[in-house]
């Protein structure tokens, strides 16, 4: 199930769940047409992984300061974090089966 992250639980539910298990980003805003077509990807990508990987969103008109933090300049861009810190960047849409490729390295 794909989570949903913010301000108040990204560290506790992004930088230090990342230290048991990969967790992947999605850094969308609602009116990106991109992140429109990437946000069911996202959903069917966490619904194949499972528990294996933690897969959420975070809204960057809601998140500012995260994105900021994470120079997240355009979107939708995904961050892959695993033992606490950023191990992929992805800029742009990708399809499911590169994104299940990126993420299946650090399972």
């Amino acid at each position: 199930m794909t989570k949903q992250f913010n301000d108040q639980n990204f560290d506790k539910d992004v930088v230090e769940a990342s230290k048991e298990k990969p967790v992947l980003v999605d850094f969308f805003a609602e009116w990106c047409g991109p992140c429109k077509m990437q946000g069911p990807i996202i959903d069917s990508l966490s619904e194949e992984i499972g528990d294996k990987a933690i897969i959420g969103k975070l809204d960057v008109e809601e998140a500012q300061q995260i994105a900021s933090k994470y120079e997240v300049m355009s979107i939708p861009t995904l961050l892959l974090f695993k033992d606490g810190e950023i191990k992929e960047k992805i800029v742009g849409m990708r399809d499911k089966d590169s994104l299940k490729e990126i993420l299946e390295k650090y399972l």
